[in-house]
């Protein structure tokens, strides 16, 4: 048991920093002006198809059934983010992006039924404290049309995250939801081929979006929801906007402030006591 809770540890460790790489190369790309929101979108799930699909033949395994929805939350995912960090700041992006993940994944896993004990609950709090610490001062009013889509985003991944609790193989099951991918995001970039641009930056960026953060990275996410529930799953991706803004720090030139400290500490925090904590009533 001890064993399987430091699993499910450590694989949430490495998918919420592939999660808070993917912001990163994203915004490198589109602020930079290194390729268009249509075409980054259709090569990061190119790559991620072809990476997942090398991997599955390296070793064989039966395929995984076809879950068109989960395919259609993971077009819908990519889409919407990559459109909406065209026109939202950073903080107001992760704002909505995480705001509507949280209350898709509590929806869902309140109305299945679980609950969190005391120090889950207060884990919580102090998570959500520290979220808005991070990102409500200052953040300007957004965009309706660049707030729509991220909102979009967020429910899309949370029903992404959602249909892969339980998987009995991770590496199958996300390689068949990109390869079903593929198609929309080709069509995609199929209409907005009059904006395209991209230069050699531009495409590996992209490439490493799809290749690591996204298809490898969401093999190790669908692996640790396994060991979590609903609302731990929802808790946990509070920790992405951190893990990013840190990120920012060292590789961005961004200022690493008394308010960023602050927000680490209580976040962090937050989600140790979540994940510390046993949620009841979990299916």
């Amino acid at each position: 048991m001890a064993r399987a809770a430091s699993a499910t540890i450590a694989l949430t460790v490495l998918a919420m920093v592939a999660f808070a790489a993917n912001s990163l190369l994203c915004r490198v790309a589109l602020r930079d002006g290194h390729i268009d929101p249509a075409s980054f979108g259709g090569i990061r799930v190119t790559a991620g198809a072809l990476v997942l699909a090398v991997a599955m033949r390296v070793r064989p395994r039966p395929a995984a059934p076809v879950d068109w929805r989960a395919a259609a939350m993971l077009f819908a995912y990519v889409a919407a983010f990559s459109f909406a960090y065209l026109t939202l700041p950073a903080g107001t992006g992760a704002l909505i992006l995480f705001g509507a993940v949280q209350l898709t994944m509590f929806a869902v896993g309140l109305a299945r039924g679980e609950r969190f004990a005391s120090r889950g609950w207060a884990g919580l709090a102090l998570a959500l404290a520290g979220f808005i610490v991070l990102v409500l001062p200052g953040v300007a009013a957004p965009p309706l049309g660049g707030a729509m889509l991220m909102a979009v985003a967020g429910a899309a991944w949370g029903v992404y995250s959602l249909r892969g609790r339980g998987v009995p193989d991770p590496l199958a099951a996300t390689a068949s939801n990109f390869l079903r991918a593929l198609p929309l995001a080709l069509l995609l970039g199929l209409m907005f081929a009059a904006r395209a641009h991209a230069d050699i930056a531009g495409g590996m960026l992209a490439i490493a979006s799809g290749a690591l953060t996204s298809g490898l990275g969401y093999v190790i996410w669908y692996a640790a929801l396994r060991g979590l529930s609903a609302l731990q799953a929802a808790s946990v991706q509070l920790s992405v906007p951190v893990i990013a803004a840190v990120g920012g720090t060292l590789w961005l030139d961004e200022v690493f402030t008394a308010r960023l400290f602050v927000a680490v500490v209580a976040i962090l925090g937050g989600i140790g006591l979540v994940l510390m904590d046993r949620a009841r009533g979990r299916g």
